[in-house]
């Protein structure tokens, strides 16, 4: 696993051992940020259920403003640290843990503050819905903010409000990605 462009292109990133966390592939992430183009230049990114950091950490390699990255599991948050530390990305990164399933109340005073918001929980436990909730709870999202969630296919994602539009999705094997715009 490693950056795929940018300033950090071709920085190996630490992975987790384990098949817990599962992270996006090079293969994957590199069709996303084709189809992102220059939307991370100067934007301010929120990587939900982060894993290795590998999505919000390319985005900074790209010309982001700052990433934050929010995961649960220790590991993880480990693996997080020490990838933004071999990006020599610490000014522009800060990591909080947090259970996203029950809030995102570690994120209250940041609403209307990010332009880029990448979803990637564990496959077919039904994550997604409730974290979409919560960033419309405490509207999150800047005006014109794009979510990109990453889901199994057979995992069928419908926004759960009326905050959200559905407005693309595109399949990668075993993988399928959904991008939510803002309705208001």
């Amino acid at each position: 696993m490693r950056i795929i462009s940018g300033t950090c292109r071709g920085r190996k990133l630490a992975a987790i051992r384990g098949m817990a966390i599962r992270p996006t592939a090079d293969r994957v992430r590199e069709a996303l940020f084709n189809i992102l183009g220059a939307r991370p230049v100067d934007a301010v990114v929120l990587d939900l259920f982060a894993g290795t950091g590998a999505l919000g950490l390319e985005a900074l390699s790209r010309g982001a403003r700052e990433a934050l990255f929010v995961d649960q599991a220790p590991a993880a948050l480990q693996a997080i640290r020490k990838n933004i530390q071999l990006c020599r990305l610490e000014a522009k990164a800060r990591v909080v843990q947090w259970n996203i399933l029950n809030n995102l109340n570690c994120l209250r005073g940041e609403a209307g503050r990010f332009d880029l918001i990448f979803i990637d929980p564990p496959y077919n436990r039904g994550l997604i819905p409730p974290a979409l909730t919560h960033l419309a709870t405490l509207a999150l999202a800047a005006p014109g903010a794009l979510i990109i969630a990453e889901h199994d296919p057979a995992e069928s994602i419908a926004p759960p409000s009326a905050a959200w539009e559905k407005v693309d999705e595109r399949r990668y094997g075993q993988t399928q990605l959904s991008f939510f715009s803002k309705t208001n």
